[in-house]
């Protein structure tokens, strides 16, 4: 599971998730990416289960890169807790994805099995998901 090494400040406001993403949108290390096309905070759990599912597929076979991380700590009171007396404590750390982020990467290995082994990530994952290579989206930007 991935979490920070250390924060500056321990909890967070939640925030907004409207717009594209501006950066983290280009496939940089692999030549195949999976590209969210919702908002959505996606956990460490979910990044975790969604590399075993690709890694797994590809049976060690190729590289994957994991290009999101969970700097988002989420809080939650305990259940039947009354309110006020402050923020509750850190359940989880998510990532925030906004639409057109290239959240995993993939070299070495066929097409077809990248867009099988992503496929099988994107189930794992809370948002709609598209299969791109790194041909289409550099053409895209020119």
């Amino acid at each position: 599971m991935l979490i920070p090494k250390r924060v500056k400040r321990r909890k967070q406001h939640r925030g907004r998730m409207t717009g594209a993403a501006h950066k983290g949108n280009t496939v940089a290390y692999g030549e195949y990416g999976l590209v969210a096309e919702e908002c959505a905070w996606i956990t460490s759990n979910q990044i975790e289960a969604a590399r075993v599912a690709m890694t797994r597929f590809i049976k060690r076979g190729g590289q994957v890169w994991i290009d999101i991380f969970p700097h988002k700590p989420i809080t939650k009171k305990p259940a039947e807790t009354r309110m006020g007396s402050g923020k509750g404590s850190v359940e989880y750390w998510a990532a925030v994805v906004k639409p057109g982020r290239v959240m995993f990467e993939m070299a070495g290995i066929d097409e077809e099995s990248a867009r099988e082994a992503m496929r099988l990530a994107s189930h794992k994952l809370p948002v709609k998901c598209k299969f791109v290579k790194k041909a289409d989206l550099e053409g895209g930007n020119d």
